[in-house]
C-alpha cells in the first residue's frame, strides 16, 4: 500500500506542482518590492496560482497515464477547470470585497479611538482585518496552469 502512494504520479505532480508554485512567489516579490517574504510559501493568491498548477498538473498526469480520453481525465479536467474559474472568479472578488471592508475597518476603528469612551472597551471589539489576497488574476491563472502541465511533462519520466 505505501508503495502505491510512492507510485502514484498525478499525486506527486501536483504536490511538486503547488510546492514549486508557492516557492516561485517568494523570488518573484523579492524582485519587485526588494524584500523576502517567506510567509508566501503559505499564503494564497498571487503569481503563480498554486491551485491552478496542482490541477493542471493532476490532469496533465492522469492524461499520460489513463489516456487523455479516459473518465479519470475528464473527471479531474472538469474538476480543474472550476477550480481555476474559483481562483480567477469567486475568491479573486472576494479579495476585492476584503479590500473595501478592511478600509471600513479602518475608518471605523479610527473613529473610535477619537471616542473618549473608548479607551474602557474592551479591545475584543476592535475588528481584525480580513484577508486581502485570496484569489487571482487572469495571468496568474494562466502562468500557474501552464507550470503545471510543464512540471508534470518532466516529472513523467521518472515514473
Amino acid at each position: 500500500m505505501a508503495n502505491d502512494i510512492f507510485d502514484n504520479f498525478p499525486l506527486w505532480a501536483a504536490l511538486l506542482a503547488i510546492g514549486i508554485a508557492q516557492f516561485i512567489k517568494i523570488p518573484l516579490h523579492f524582485f519587485t518590492t526588494k524584500t523576502w517574504m517567506w510567509s508566501l510559501m503559505f499564503s494564497t493568491g498571487g503569481m503563480p496560482s498554486s491551485h491552478s498548477s496542482a490541477v493542471t498538473a493532476l490532469s496533465t498526469a492522469v492524461g499520460l497515464r489513463e489516456g487523455f480520453g479516459s473518465n479519470m481525465f475528464a473527471i479531474s479536467a472538469i474538476l480543474g477547470v472550476i477550480v481555476m474559474f474559483d481562483a480567477a472568479g469567486v475568491r479573486r472578488h472576494a479579495g476585492m470585497q476584503a479590500v473595501v471592508l478592511n478600509k471600513l475597518v479602518d475608518e471605523f476603528n479610527h473613529l473610535l479611538a477619537s471616542m473618549k469612551t473608548f479607551k474602557t472597551r474592551p479591545t475584543q471589539e476592535k475588528a481584525k482585518k480580513l484577508k486581502e489576497l485570496l484569489g487571482h488574476q487572469p495571468i496568474e491563472v494562466l502562468i500557474g496552469g501552464t507550470l503545471g502541465v510543464v512540471i508534470a511533462l518532466l516529472v513523467h519520466p521518472f515514473f
